[in-house]
């Protein structure tokens, strides 16, 4: 029970975090966090097969496009600093 909790709260905390962040990787990296903390909690009310799924896409595949996608394209704060 107090594993929950505190797994809760560190999931509430990554969460806000990626919506603060102006740095868009750390914010994705923020993210795949609150993904990774769903898979534990899933794995902890006995859903070994939502964990795994959850593990796999949420936390490992969605965050590898985001940087993916954030290493192909131009940021516009580069842009700012140039002029």
């Amino acid at each position: 029970m107090i594993l929950e909790v505190i797994l809760v709260v560190a999931m509430l905390i990554a969460a806000i975090s990626a919506g603060v962040f102006k740095n868009l990787l750390s914010a994705v990296i923020a993210a795949g966090f609150v993904s990774f903390i769903a898979a534990i909690l899933f794995f902890l009310l006995h859903a070994p097969d939502v964990a795994m799924a959850e593990a796999s896409i949420g936390a490992a595949l969605t965050v590898a496009i985001f940087v993916i996608a954030l290493k192909k394209t131009k940021r516009h704060e580069d842009d700012e600093e140039d002029h």
